[in-house]
């Protein structure tokens, strides 16, 4: 229970209220209040995974986890922490305390040695990440280490091979549709691909992944705001780039069914790939999913409309002996790029049990 002088104002709570948005609202009080006259904001990026944003001095600490975000909010003597990290592994941290001085120790402190070291030279690109925030549409960018497609080439069956050489040389003059499908089980190397797009790419399109693809297609002005993201930026030279946005694991949004089980997601996104919505704007839309092409909207993949569609799938048991080195009648049924890199490294001698879950080579 917070008395008037921790809390000085009113909270009003509703269910679209997350654990995360409470801790947001906590965080204020002593600001509020006149306690802690100091407040310090820092972003970060490459953000370690075992980063608590705990400092040594704290007398306590809550943590909310929601699904695209997890909120620590720590307190000390004389200081508030609050620090809000996303699943791009992107953070906001934001300090209030009685003196500048003790606000900048404190932040000192929790990011120190936090900050994952980038990749090498000329293995990075940059791309932007969407969410939608309580202040609507906020874009975060940061480099990511690529590997180039000749280089993870041999991790795909020949017919998805050959269909991606095609799609990497691809450039705007032939472009013969704006919606990419890359679908196929769990664990084949589906955000490889886009990584190694994204690289091919790198010359004439951006990149950005939407981290909420569900709010995405449901929210108009959110949808709007990503579209139409760049207007403030006409007169410079990369005005008129493209920009691929990725939207991963949508299969509710393409199956034959989605009409009714969706509602207006599935007209947006036709909407936006050839309709008024697109028009004048410079848009790719990468999708990917589990589901089979069997299972797919007709109208998805429509001629004129679809760029490509690709099905990522395990390699065969020739494919699999190949890549391995070392042929085995266990490989009969052959393998995800998850499980060839499993037995790679010892873990498991031959694939077995469900698809893995999905992870780096989703």
């Amino acid at each position: 229970m917070y008395t008037s002088d921790q809390l000085p104002f009113v909270v009003n709570l509703d269910d679209t209220d997350e654990p995360g948005d409470v801790l947001d609202t906590l965080a204020l009080g002593p600001f509020v209040a006149g306690r802690h006259p100091v407040a310090q904001t820092q972003h970060l990026t490459r953000v370690r995974s075992d980063a608590t944003f705990i400092p040594s001095g704290a007398s306590s600490h809550r943590i909310a986890q929601g699904h695209w975000r997890q909120v620590v909010l720590s307190e000390g003597d004389g200081w508030t922490l609050k620090a809000s990290r996303w699943r791009d592994n992107t953070a906001i941290l934001t300090v209030t305390a009685t003196d500048q001085q003790l606000a900048t120790a404190i932040l000192a402190e929790v990011t120190t040695g936090v900050i994952e070291p980038p990749p090498p030279a000329g293995l990075i690109i940059p791309v932007g990440f969407w969410h939608r925030a309580a202040r609507g549409a906020q874009r975060s960018e940061r480099s990511i280490d690529v590997t180039p497609w000749g280089s993870i080439r041999r991790n795909y069956t020949e017919s998805a091979a050959a269909a991606l050489d095609e799609l990497m040389a691809v450039a705007p003059p032939k472009l013969t549709g704006r919606l990419l499908l890359l679908h196929g089980p769990p664990g084949t190397g589906k955000t490889s691909v886009i990584r190694a797009i994204a690289h091919e790419w790198r010359d004439w399109c951006e990149t950005d992944c939407i981290l909420d693809p569900e709010h995405l297609l449901r929210d108009s002005g959110y949808l709007m705001s990503v579209l139409l993201g760049n207007d403030d930026n006409k007169d410079d030279e990369k005005s008129d780039r493209w920009r691929l946005f990725v939207l991963e694991d949508c299969d509710e949004v393409v199956r034959s069914e989605a009409k009714a089980g969706v509602g207006q997601a599935l007209s947006r996104l036709l909407n936006l790939t050839d309709g008024l919505l697109g028009q004048g704007r410079n848009v790719l839309i990468c999708i990917t999913t589990n589901e089979d092409l069997s299972r797919f909207h007709p109208a998805v993949v429509r001629p004129g409309r679809c760029l490509k569609q690709i099905e990522i799938g395990p390699l065969d048991r020739r494919e699999a002996a190949a890549w391995l080195g070392v042929d085995s009648s266990a490989w009969s049924a052959g393998a995800t790029l998850a499980e060839l890199y499993a037995a790679q490294g010892g873990h498991r001698a031959a694939p077995s049990g469900p698809a893995p879950a999905p992870g780096l080579y989703l």
